[in-house]
């Protein structure tokens, strides 16, 4: 169905279009709580204002920490609505990663669940030494409702001085995304690029106006939030947050909220036609499914489209240094052609198979994927340095991920991102897994790999040399990982060794390790 479009360059300004031209169509349905777009912009307002009477200035960064839901999205364009600087969050991060991120982007403010999964994640933020935190306020409940009442109309006037300020090139965000050396980086984008990006993935994808979006990607990542909630609200789409993944409840949110777009990894495809008593026709309202870029046989698109009746399944790839949007397959691509390559550029979107000196590398040969466009971030958070080695000064994106491109311009990625792997959705870099896990007190050498899982795609597998006089086991390690670090992070597989191949530098060479 065609529609007005949206031409506002900020994120909060989306909610002013919609709220203009769609203001009783839907936003966003979670659970009982269905909110028009004209509703949403009174809960943004209500929320920016109550950032403002907090004491929030322009350009202060705020945490956003809690799982799918209207309230997170609320939450985020309160902040955006009173300038500030969003930060999200991954729900499985532990406290030391949190206090890592929000310690390095100087947050002044955190909204966090009072609990998701048993973890009371406001609770962790108050125990964080966090000098520059000023308030840690519930994404729910009385200490919701309580932040909201502090606001007065002269708060409400100043929310929506502000969000008329707010321009294309303000920061919107600070996303952390794990380097594969040294630590976690925060990769900083600004409205415009953002929402323009959410547009051309739009068209890339067949996505319009009143189109339903089943949003298990999560809202703390770049595409459930960037590729998600905010292409909703460009293009007059519901947002449909799913916290967790159920198989019996996915389907039955399907059919009750009418679904029409619903992107996953394999795991939710393999869950769900993995399912006895699954009835025929359950998802005959979805017609787009996205399986991102994880590693897929031809039998599970076909399985997709024949068993669970989505005529459309495409894949794609980006970074989160992109916006997470670079290439797309197109509607209509057959299955050899959703596995075998990561699709080709979006419209807007330069990409490209570069070798060492910079120079495109004829068709069907290897080289590192180089992104230009609107979508590429502005930097990273306080690293000059790292942005330089991150973008030429032309503009083109280094990926880190080597590949080719064919006649076609489809682009088929070879080698993963300087060995990270793909756990259930979920980058795992193990650089970073390695430098949580060398802290036990009984470890001497740690190499982490991923390796192949039926479920999961991969999982992490550690090869771990101890201290002398000391000893490890699987179920001791894996037991004290849980307690430290994000869980499609822990190791599933421990092999106790003497020694780790090495260079005669000292670099372990992880393609000797098998398990």
């Amino acid at each position: 169905m065609s529609a007005p479009t949206t031409t506002a360059l900020t994120i909060p300004g989306l909610v002013d279009d919609a709220a203009r031209l769609w203001p009783h169509d839907l936003a966003t349905i979670d659970g009982d709580l269905h909110i028009t777009f004209a509703e949403l912009k009174v809960a943004m307002l209500n929320t920016a204002a109550a950032f403002i009477a907090a004491g929030l200035q322009p350009g202060e960064r705020v945490g956003l920490w809690g799982p799918n839901s209207a309230a997170w999205m609320i939450a985020c364009l309160g902040i955006q609505a009173a300038q500030g600087v969003m930060v999200p969050l991954n729900t499985r991060f532990k406290g030391g990663e949190v206090q890592y991120a929000l310690g390095k982007a100087k947050a002044a403010m955190a909204v966090a669940a009072t609990e998701f999964l048993g973890v009371r994640h406001a609770e962790v933020v108050r125990g964080l030494d966090l000098p520059n935190l000023r308030h840690t306020i519930d994404l729910t409940g009385p200490g919701w409702d309580a932040f909201l009442a502090a606001a007065t109309p002269e708060h409400r006037k100043q929310a929506e001085a502000r969000l008329a300020a707010l321009g294309p090139e303000d920061v919107c965000d600070i996303m952390f995304t794990s380097g594969t050396t040294g630590e976690p980086k925060g990769v900083v984008s600004a409205h415009g690029q953002t929402v323009k990006t959410a547009r051309l993935w739009a068209k890339a994808t067949s996505f319009g106006y009143r189109d339903r979006f089943l949003l298990l990607w999560p809202y703390f990542h770049s595409a459930g939030y960037k590729a998600g909630w905010v292409v909703c609200l460009a293009m007059g789409g519901a947002a449909l947050p799913q916290p967790v993944l159920d198989g019996p409840d996915l389907l039955e949110r399907v059919q009750r909220d009418k679904a029409t777009f619903m992107p996953g990894p394999p795991t939710l495809f393999q869950t769900l036609l993995a399912m006895p008593h699954r009835k025929p026709g359950a998802l005959d309202s979805v017609r787009v499914s996205v399986t991102g870029a994880a590693s897929v046989g031809p039998s599970l698109i076909e399985a997709i489209q024949n068993d669970l009746g989505v005529p459309i399944v495409l894949t794609g790839y980006g970074l989160t240094e992109c916006s997470g949007t670079a290439t797309m397959s197109s509607v209509g691509d057959p299955p050899e052609t959703i596995v075998n390559t990561a699709g080709k550029a979006i419209e807007g979107v330069e990409v490209e198979i570069m070798d060492d000196d910079g120079n495109i590398v004829p068709r069907g040969e290897p080289g590192e994927v180089m992104i230009r466009g609107i979508s590429v971030m502005l930097g990273y958070l306080d690293d000059p340095e790292a942005t330089r080695e991150a973008i030429t000064p032309d503009g083109w994106l280094h990926s880190g991920d080597i590949g080719f491109m064919d006649e076609q311009g489809y682009v088929a990625i070879t080698d993963r991102k300087k060995e990270m792997f793909i756990t259930g959705g979920f980058n795992v870099y193990p650089a970073e897994v390695e430098r949580m896990l060398i802290a036990h007190p009984a470890i001497f050498q740690v190499a982490v790999v991923g390796v192949p899982d039926e479920r999961m795609g991969e999982v992490c597998c550690v090869y771990v040399v101890p201290k002398k006089g000391h000893s490890i086991t699987e179920e001791e390690l894996i037991e004290w990982s849980r307690e430290r670090m994000a869980n499609y992070k822990v190791p599933r597989k421990v092999i106790v060794t003497a020694e780790l191949p090495t260079t005669p530098t000292g670099k372990v060479q992880k393609f000797k390790l098998t398990v």
